[in-house]
């Protein structure tokens, strides 16, 4: 299939997975939405290996790399952009996950030792600015629903969605570890998933969180549509403009999903951004286009999200 194709299609499938992720929240637990979203694609990749004649087994070099790659990317990093996805409209995730073309090059350094540019400090700076922005008007409010007595639960959504772009990233970064040992992409995707889900499905456990299987067709239309296109065509894709292309092309995906998530937002959940929250998507997504414009070896192996409510402070209130 021709570059451009996968690439369109990269942008439109994790452009809506974070709209879709709103279509399972309310009656099942986080958790145990992302248990079965990527017990689902797992099986589906392994089915998938075996059709094409692969050995499904990994060495234990790439297995312990594989484990903890899985964890962060598929483990940690979605239960805390479900749970986020509670308190944050979609729009406002996605956003965020931009920010890990700044992460990964900066995580690169810190366990790589690979060199970062002028360019990307510079951006990064830039697009902080942008996410203060943002989310400046919903902090005051949050800040003041706090003192007067409230849950401040913007507050909890904006740092679960942090950490959901940086435990990405982390997974990002040892995506070079795991392609050291085995360069099967959609194998050590599958192992990846597997490790994510016991991961979450043990912690769901330890917090008493039911196990239990809605009956709404909503519901089972975004888990259908999160696993096997949000969770294994996309990914596809994506791999493999990165082997074609290199990440620092790929990666631009990263900037077109949340220009996506934000006009899905306005269209499905009532989003009304203001002129400062405008001014900060604009100010965010500019300067991430600009550091993607610096040297291809300046940037990471990128992963996309994946792997991410109402004015004036868009607070959600938890399903």
């Amino acid at each position: 299939m021709p570059s451009p194709i996968l690439f369109i299609i990269a942008c439109l499938i994790w452009g809506s997975t974070f709209w879709a992720i709103t279509l399972q929240l309310g009656d099942v637990p986080p958790a145990v939405s992302v248990v079965y979203r990527f017990a689902l694609a797992s099986a589906v990749l392994f089915a998938w290996c075996k059709l094409r004649g692969d050995s499904l087994r990994l060495s234990w070099r790439a297995q312990r790399w594989t484990i903890v790659q899985g964890c962060a990317t598929f483990g940690l990093s979605y239960i805390c952009t479900y749970t986020s996805e509670q308190y944050l409209v979609s729009a406002l995730v996605a956003v965020l996950f931009a920010l890990m073309v700044f992460w990964n090059p900066i995580l690169n350094r810190m366990i790589l030792g690979t060199p970062l540019s002028s360019r990307t400090w510079a951006a990064g700076t830039v697009s902080v600015l942008g996410v203060i922005l943002l989310f400046w008007q919903s902090i005051g409010g949050a800040m003041r629903e706090i003192v007067g007595g409230g849950n401040g639960h913007f507050l909890l959504g904006l740092i679960l969605a942090l950490v959901a772009t940086i435990a990405s990233s982390i997974g990002n970064v040892l995506v070079v570890k795991v392609r050291e040992h085995d360069s099967n992409v959609l194998l050590t995707m599958a192992w990846g998933m597997l490790w994510g889900t016991l991961l979450v499905a043990g912690w769901a456990v330890a917090n008493g969180q039911p196990f239990v299987l809605p009956s709404s067709a909503r519901y089972w239309g975004g888990l259908l549509y999160l696993s096997l296109f949000g969770s294994v065509i996309a990914f596809a894709c994506y791999f493999t403009l990165i082997h074609r292309l290199g990440s620092g092309k790929a990666v631009y995906i990263g900037v077109v999903t949340p220009v996506i998530s934000v006009l899905l937002s306005i269209r499905l959940e009532d989003f009304r951004p203001g002129v400062v929250e405008c001014l900060g998507m604009l100010v965010c997504l500019a300067s991430v286009a600009w550091a993607l414009k610096g040297p291809a070896r300046a940037l990471a192996p990128a992963s996309a999200p994946a792997i991410m409510e109402p004015e004036p402070i868009l607070l959600k209130k938890a399903s």
